[in-house]
């Protein structure tokens, strides 16, 4: 079967956006917003990331504004929360991590994918996967007035850094681009659960 990178990117970016959608209209449900206010903010943690990658690698009007898929995805994500919230509210907190893991590692190939299909530097696509997968959380948290997550999580954007890095080198050594995304996308995903599990951190300057 002949490898296409535009419909793994594809589909990627898609699974990515739901999986980040849902989640931020959960964090709408828990800041207590409105339906707007949940769409907006499914809409931002789905396709943010993805938005600042496109601008800084110059793909220009981004994939999530040219391409009107991914705002139906996003809103259809925001949407199956706001109406079945009680089944949704009932969702064991570790799935909800699993199910952020999982979001983070999609978006981190995707970005890092679409950033080598853009004659980026390896290192620097590395970067922008990492952006990819920690931006719309970032959008997010601002738009509730929190410190974003990736500023105070566990391992959340060394976890998309680190499946990046393995993506790349997979492409180094040889490995078919869809072998590469899935091991990148693994390695992100477990570093992410087990880094919550063990409550692995960053060193931090010690306090006063």
């Amino acid at each position: 079967m002949k490898y296409n990178s535009t419909e793994l990117l594809f589909t990627l970016d898609v699974a990515g956006t739901f999986v980040f959608a849902v989640e931020g209209a959960m964090a709408a449900i828990r800041g207590n917003l409105d339906f707007l206010g949940l769409m907006v903010l499914s809409f931002a943690t789905a396709l943010g990331g993805g938005v600042i990658r496109d601008l800084l690698i110059g793909a220009v009007p981004p994939g999530s504004i040219r391409d009107w898929r991914y705002s139906v995805v996003a809103f259809t994500g925001g949407a199956v929360v706001f109406f079945l919230h009680h089944f949704v509210q009932e969702i064991p907190t570790q799935l909800l991590i699993d199910v952020d893991a999982a979001g983070l590692a999609l978006f981190a190939v995707a970005g890092t994918q679409k950033a080598l299909n853009y004659g980026i530097h390896p290192f620097m696509a590395i970067l922008m996967g990492t952006i990819t997968g920690v931006g719309g959380g970032t959008v997010r948290d601002i738009l509730l007035a929190q410190i974003p997550t990736v500023l105070r999580a566990d391992v959340y954007a060394t976890a998309a850094m680190a499946g990046a890095a393995v993506m790349i080198l997979g492409r180094k050594l040889g490995l078919s681009p869809a072998v590469t995304a899935i091991l990148g996308g693994v390695v992100c995903f477990v570093l992410r659960v087990v880094s919550v599990w063990q409550h692995w951190n960053l060193p931090r300057v010690a306090g006063p």
